[in-house]
């Protein structure tokens, strides 16, 4: 392995992990999770079951963003949505070395006592005075005696910064390692290029990326999860059933359609199965890999096509969303289901041009879907990207792409992905702001 190559592996790994349940919400409870375990530590709260049973009160701060992404969403095994009920569960029973599997430890037990705790109001949520699109404050008190906080930025598991009493333990503000991240280089700090995604996705030696495999066992147990038709909207199930063939039909496009949407059915609505995550976003994680599963799934692939080509999507998508950031008023279903184009592209036995093609055409198809929160109506936006997304790679592979004549679309793929950029994380800026404030207000 090269340096370089096990640079991008470096990227790939902190960019692409396994997530237990919608990741903003997972984040106030992994920062109200560290908060509870600076409290054991400092005072030595070490009889069993404390956390259970001691009274105490959690505030919560988040950005904008958060909180449109927070409300909405089911939290794993609850039946309940909102950032309320995952800060109770982050108190009761996280974990934060589990990152953003911090509520791995999910019992009965632990949600009917985080229960009790919203229900007696213990639990405060409110918007940050923060310029941070990701951003999250939590504070737990123990009776009148201490208080420690946990604040978490840019990353959904960017543990930035710890107190215990107004006394600051550990601050990694700025270009500093901090807890649970490699390191604070950013996406663009790795200067990747679609040309070098393309060759890396097909030279790099298989035994170094087999590990990119995870994602289809992962996310492809929450979409048979989902199929079962108890979730959300059933958007995955309704396209699968026997009594909609006339109108959905048997075709690849259904089944892959159906698949992914069935997954993120489960995960909106609360199911406890993880996925595999990609740029902090689990949803983001089944577009980007779901629809290329599906393919090997239906015509049949190697492991070692399927790793290479999951490989290209996830790093495609990683590479665009480095110029958007983690949160913005664009649907991260763009930009993941860009990736899924590209990988399927290459399971067809697409070329690099071709690849370059499936970006422009998505990018010049569905550029605009707004984001309005995390919730279970998302699995319909997940569905209509995944018929762009085959759609878009079709054509490349016929050699059909929208011209540089046509809107936001360059010649150069890279001027075209930062266009796209501009747009989700400048132009769109009072879209988001429009929207939140739609939100809060109904």
């Amino acid at each position: 392995m090269t340096a370089r190559e096990a640079e991008i592996i470096e990227l790939i790994r902190k960019e692409v992990k396994p997530a237990l349940g919608c990741t903003e919400p997972i984040a106030v409870a992994l920062a109200v999770a560290k908060a509870m375990e600076i409290i054991e530590e400092r005072c030595t709260h070490e009889e069993q079951g404390w956390r259970m049973e001691a009274d105490y009160d959690i505030k919560v701060e988040v950005s904008g963003n958060i909180l449109k992404n927070g409300m909405g969403v089911g939290i794993p095994g609850t039946g309940m949505v909102g950032l309320h009920i995952a800060a109770a569960l982050g108190a009761v029973c996280g974990k934060s070395s589990y990152g953003l599997e911090v509520l791995h430890d999910l019992d009965e037990a632990s949600i009917a006592r985080a229960k009790e705790l919203v229900g007696q109001k213990a639990v405060t949520v409110g918007l940050a005075d923060t310029s941070h699109k990701l951003y999250v404050k939590a504070s737990v008190s123990a009776g009148d005696e201490h208080c420690a906080s946990a604040v978490i930025e840019d990353n959904h598991d960017n543990i930035v910064e710890t107190c215990f009493d107004e006394t600051v333990l550990t601050s990694y503000h700025g270009n500093e390692t901090s807890e649970g991240t490699a390191d604070q280089k950013t996406t663009l700090d790795y200067n990747l290029t679609v040309r070098e995604i393309f060759d890396f996705a097909s030279t790099v030696a298989f035994e170094d990326i087999r590990f990119i495999l995870e994602s289809r066992t992962l996310n492809l147990a929450l979409a048979q999860e989902g199929l079962k038709g108890s979730y959300g909207l059933r958007v995955g199930h309704s396209i699968a059933q026997e009594a909609n063939r006339e109108v959905f039909g048997k075709d690849f496009l259904c089944y892959a359609m159906s698949l992914t949407a069935a997954a993120s059915d489960a995960r909106m609505a609360g199911c406890t199965l993880a996925a595999m995550s990609n740029s902090g976003s689990g949803n983001q994680g089944i577009t980007v890999t779901m629809p290329v599963i599906a393919y090997s799934l239906r015509y049949g692939t190697s492991d070692e096509q399927l790793a290479r080509a999951l490989l290209l999507s996830h790093l495609v998508a990683i590479h665009i969303k480095g110029y958007l950031g983690k949160l913005s008023a664009l649907c991260g279903c763009v930009i993941a289901s860009t990736g899924s184009s590209c990988g399927l592209v290459y399971l067809r036995g697409g070329n690099y041009e071709q690849v370059c093609a499936a970006i422009k055409n998505m990018i010049g198809n569905i550029t605009g879907m707004v984001c309005d929160g995390a919730k279970v109506g998302c699995a319909m936006k997940v569905a209509s990207s995944v018929s762009s997304s085959l759609q878009s790679a079709v054509l490349a592979r016929e050699g059909i792409c929208i011209s540089a004549n046509d809107g936001i679309i360059e010649n150069d793929i890279e001027k075209t992905i930062r266009n796209l950029g501009r747009i989700g994380s400048v132009g769109m800026q009072n879209t988001d702001n429009m929207i939140l404030d739609i939100m809060v207000c109904k």
